[in-house]
């Protein structure tokens, strides 16, 4: 992945985790990601007895710090106090998706996902103009918000933080390659983005058992 200089300039101490998994073929529900899930649901509960708690995770706070910028609330903590505080599941989709939505809730890291045969490499990481357009999971045209993080491939826009992945390029039951990308601000380092990232394969590897890690790097 190619990371532009204005990134570089515009985000120091941020970086950005990058992994491909091939073999990664899954069918139906599983039930150990299931159990899985079950547990993850329940550690949650007992590592955040509070909101306070839940607000001063590290990571937490540098998204939030990230996010006020645009007068936005990080997703993944609304998430998270619906799960724990709400009494909610964490729902039932494919399992590529459940193990990267899984890591995201046990470390607080925002985290896309992709088809890797759908993507046009090579893939930039760069900031937006505020002009750039792409078309999100919904459906709906959007405008990335200036400044913000976002990647791209010779296509187009795959992913932007505040925005969140394409259609596009998104996970679906057909995929047999996937990229996970991990955008963390300055506040989190590279020793837990790959932490994530390991956190991610394991998860993977219960749903796709002959999941396997092609390549994996965290670009600064």
């Amino acid at each position: 992945m190619y990371v532009t200089e204005l990134w570089r300039k515009t985000y120091p101490g941020a970086c950005v985790g990058f992994m491909v998994l091939s073999n990664v073929f899954t069918a139906g529900q599983c039930i150990e990601l299931k159990k899985c899930k079950r547990n993850l649901e329940i550690n949650l509960r007992e590592k955040f007895v509070n909101e306070e708690e839940l607000s001063g995770h590290e990571a937490i706070k540098a998204y939030n710090a990230y996010y006020k910028r645009y007068s936005k609330t990080y997703h993944v903590l609304q998430q998270l106090k619906s799960i724990v505080f709400k009494g909610k599941s964490i729902p039932d989709v494919t399992g590529l998706v459940e193990a990267m939505f899984m890591a995201e809730l046990k470390n607080c890291l925002l985290t896309a996902g992709h088809d890797y045969e759908i993507l046009k490499f090579p893939l930039k990481l760069d900031v937006g103009m505020g002009d750039e357009k792409y078309i999100l999971m919904n459906g709906k045209e959007q405008i990335v918000k200036r400044d913000d993080m976002m990647i791209a491939d010779t296509e187009g826009i795959i992913s932007s933080v505040i925005h969140g992945p394409d259609s596009r390029s998104r996970i679906t039951t057909e995929t047999r390659k996937v990229v996970f990308i991990v955008y963390a601000p300055s506040g989190i380092s590279q020793d837990v983005v790959l932490g994530h990232l390991s956190d991610i394969y394991a998860y993977a590897k219960l749903a796709a058992p002959d999941a396997k890690i092609e390549q994996q790097e965290v670009y600064s």
